[in-house]
């Protein structure tokens, strides 16, 4: 059934495919209410499960939110809006892997290995990280790298704490970090006091590997990152708010897991004390082709995520009355973040407001086919811009490896 569904609609609209939102609470977090769910809608899932704080898009991953978690959470739905059908993404790349990415990625990934989210709480996280595969391996777990961007349309309120903790101060030693996470049942644990923070810009994002260390701010953020939802706390307060123990421990095989000397080596001390940090990881955005050719013809398409060999992702802006046909390499998940349009054959429009359960016009899923034949981009307004961004798994081949030298 699910093949058949995904192939009409594959045929009927040129390749691309309508998504759902897919909403996912956090009992860690307060919703900064930007990501335009309505605001009666923040809790749907019960106070208990915590409030929506983050979308995710083009998702296969189910969310590992404890034992409440619902059979779907976190994973896309294929829709169609004319019969009102729906089937899971992670079903449809099951049955029509090479059909939707490809026979050589399937073989070498055996799926869609990219998880992309927006992600918006009112204030700052605790600071943590994700581990890698090795570390991982051992719980039969996948690492994570992930990705920041910041885009200026969901972000007209910034709230309190419009900055990211970052690594840590170069020098910084381990038994200084052990005992902080020594002082975890004592209050404010200090292992901020280790870190250093960085004001965020709008426009910009930051590349972050496994086993570096991270503590968030208040922005809503674009989050392009391997299919993956593991992570190692290491901060004991967050303003009022205390992080139990059980998070520091939750992602750490069980042996190691009354090892602080063990829990400490799953952070890439290297690159965590580095004092080029911000040389390494910051990401401003790359011209995508040349920005007079794309001028004239109407758009302009940067490169906002780069040089991690597991995903990447651009922004493209559509002026107003102009069109554009581009091609890409690979499948990609879009959502519209501005204006409204055509994408191919399908409507588009970056919604006001969204009740809970409710679908939309602001995402899709490009298959590998449609995207190297192209897609006509149409921007209806006459004033607004249309923009999108663009979220690709690994081995794009067009994707720059890293942050040309110039640009630092």
């Amino acid at each position: 059934m699910v093949s058949s569904f995904v192939k009409r609609l594959l045929d009927r609209d040129g390749g691309v495919l309508r998504l759902a939102p897919a909403w996912v609470p956090r009992t860690f977090t307060t919703p900064g209410g930007r990501l335009k769910l309505a605001p009666g809608d923040l809790y749907a899932y019960g106070l208990e499960r915590g409030g929506i704080c983050e979308r995710w898009l083009a998702s296969t991953t189910k969310a590992d939110n404890g034992p409440l978690t619902t059979p779907d959470e976190g994973l896309s739905y294929i829709v169609d809006l004319q019969s009102g059908e729906r089937c899971l993404l992670k079903d449809a790349v099951a049955e029509l892997g090479d059909l939707l990415l490809g026979e050589d990625v399937m073989e070498t990934h055996g799926g869609w290995q990219v998880l992309c989210k927006f992600f918006d709480n009112a204030g700052p996280l605790p600071l943590h990280m994700h581990p890698g595969d090795e570390q991982m391996a051992a719980l039969g777990k996948q690492g994570k790298p992930e990705a920041y961007y910041f885009p200026p349309q969901l972000n007209a309120i910034q709230h309190s704490a419009p900055y990211t903790y970052f690594g840590l101060n170069p020098g910084t030693t381990k038994e200084e970090f052990i005992r902080c996470l020594q002082r975890w049942d004592e209050g404010d644990n200090g292992v901020l006091n280790l870190s250093r923070a960085y004001q965020l810009q709008l426009g910009t994002g930051w590349d972050i590997p496994p086993g570096i260390l991270h503590a968030p701010g208040s922005l809503v953020t674009y989050e392009p990152q391997r299919a993956s939802d593991v992570n190692v706390m290491f901060q004991s307060l967050v303003g009022d708010r205390p992080i139990p123990r059980e998070w520091l421990i939750k992602d750490v095989p069980p042996e190691h897991r009354d090892n602080l000397d063990a829990i400490v080596e799953l952070i890439d001390w290297e690159a965590n004390t580095a004092p080029d940090f911000k040389e390494r990881y910051f990401r401003p955005p790359l011209p995508a082709r040349d920005q007079e050719a794309m001028t004239a013809e109407g758009y302009r398409e940067v490169w906002v995520t780069y040089g991690s060999p597991y995903f990447s992702a651009k922004e493209l802006t559509v002026f107003p009355g102009r069109s554009v046909t581009l091609t890409d390499p690979e499948a990609y998940g879009v959502v519209v973040v501005q204006g409204y349009g055509r994408f191919g054959s399908l409507a588009v429009s970056s919604p006001t407001m969204i009740r809970f359960g409710d679908w939309t016009e602001d995402e899709l899923f490009v298959t590998r086919p449609a995207a190297q034949a192209g897609v006509t981009i149409i921007n209806a307004s006459q004033t607004e811009p249309l923009v999108l961004l663009k979220h690709f798994g690994p081995g794009n081949p067009e994707a720059p490896a890293s942050t040309p030298l110039g640009m630092r």
